[in-house]
């Protein structure tokens, strides 16, 4: 009903749009996959209508299997744009149906497993967005990794932070230094930020050191950018329904209950924000963070 209503232009209540807490509990092994989630996720399958903002735009998402960066890789396709997505190999079910999706948008969809942790593996990536498209108009990334450690940083590993830190920060270094050459004015960078850079959990300590550091790159790199016309801002999202919670958190019954919306978001929620920032309707906006929290003031 509530999909409904937004179809149809009728005004919709927020904190009821989507479901609420609590949820069945639930345990998978990391990455996690969709089809194991109960409920299911909206990724704007159905929910989301394009308008043609990003019409013909050459874009490359990482983490597209699933979860934001499907909900991405929908909205942009079903907005006009082509999309190269990556994907962790034991992802292939998820990444399958998101190229789908795209597909079944009349948009092209170029599925690339990798291991962002590697820096050959970042350039190989681009190479194959540039060889399929030609270059690259939006760069999203969004790929990210954390698991939680709630008795704190005495338990955080030195692998275990390794991990966060290269899947989080590193490949993003690598693929914006890698993509700028393919890039040209008028094309821009949307990174994925998170509420736990500025409220950091302290179950999440290392997490939320990465994301803290993405909005600091952001904003730098925008200023390096700005005078070759190329944007770079970012989306900081709160808690969001993804394969990634039940994959890495120990309690997903009551996910997302501590927002003032009373609710975690479903990913297709997430989706105009980078929509509106890969457009060019977003042109005067750089070095920017999109809040998308649920509520929770951030700076």
């Amino acid at each position: 009903m509530a999909q409904e209503a937004g179809r149809q232009g009728r005004a919709q209540d927020p904190v009821e749009k989507h479901p609420r807490p609590e949820f069945p509990q639930q345990d998978q092994e990391h990455p996690g996959l969709t089809e194991h989630m109960d409920p299911e996720p909206d990724h704007g399958e159905t929910s989301y209508r394009g308008s043609g903002r990003l019409k013909d735009l050459k874009t490359l998402i990482t983490g597209g299997d699933s979860g934001i960066g499907r909900a991405v890789a929908i909205a942009f396709a079903k907005e006009g744009a082509d999309v190269v997505f990556s994907y962790l190999p034991q992802e292939e079910k998820d990444a399958q149906e998101t190229a789908r999706m795209v597909q079944q948008a009349g948009r092209r969809a170029v599925a690339v497993p990798c291991d962002l942790r590697e820096e050959e593996d970042c350039r190989r990536l681009i190479d194959r967005a540039v060889h399929e498209f030609g270059g690259i108009d939006v760069l999203v990334n969004n790929a990210a990794y954390q698991m939680s450690q709630p008795e704190g940083i005495e338990s955080i590993s030195t692998e275990q932070f390794d991990r966060v830190m290269r899947t989080n920060l590193y490949a993003m270094f690598w693929l914006c230094k890698m993509a700028l050459p393919h890039m040209k004015a008028g094309a821009n960078i949307i990174n994925s930020a998170s509420v736990q850079g500025y409220k950091p959990s302290p179950h999440l300590l290392d997490y939320a050191t990465t994301k803290g550091g993405i909005v600091t790159f952001t904003q730098g790199l925008a200023a390096t950018l700005a005078e070759r016309g190329i944007r770079v801002n970012a989306v900081a999202p709160g808690p969001v329904w993804t394969p990634l919670i039940p994959a890495t958190l120990p309690d997903t019954a009551k996910f997302g209950k501590q927002s003032p919306l009373g609710r975690a978001a479903q990913p297709v929620e997430m989706a105009p924000a980078y929509v509106f920032l890969a457009s060019p309707e977003a042109s005067y906006i750089t070095a920017e963070v999109v809040n998308a929290t649920g509520g929770t003031p951030l700076p």
